[in-house]
């Protein structure tokens, strides 16, 4: 087997997995660029892990709160509240704290 017969085995198999990536990136770019939520009153204000895989949702739209039972199949629609009936913390702490310090919290106590 020569070099030339090496070349003409490889070529095709590069050019194959070129067009496959090619398709690739454009499914993708096809695929999300519909998905996008891009209204900014709709916000993911909680999530509570009850489970593996269900979760508890809170979700303000506008000025509701709507409470969402999540599992890995379904959403259910569980309440709707009014935004001034729940007392709203809006500030993301978790990156501020971590496991560590929850835990010198608690041996303080």
């Amino acid at each position: 087997m020569g070099f030339f017969d090496i070349i003409k085995l490889i070529f095709p198999l590069l050019l194959i997995i070129g067009l496959l990536f090619g398709l690739l990136l454009l499914v993708k770019k096809i695929q999300f660029k519909g998905g996008r939520i891009i209204h900014s009153n709709i916000k993911v204000v909680h999530t509570l892990m009850l489970m593996p895989k269900k979760y508890m949702s809170f979700v303000k739209i506008n000025d509701k709160i709507v409470v969402l039972g999540v599992s890995e199949q379904n959403i259910t629609l569980i309440k709707e509240l009014n935004a001034d009936e729940l007392e709203i913390n809006e500030t993301d702490n978790t990156s501020s704290s971590n496991f560590g310090d929850h835990l010198k919290n608690l041996i303080k106590r």
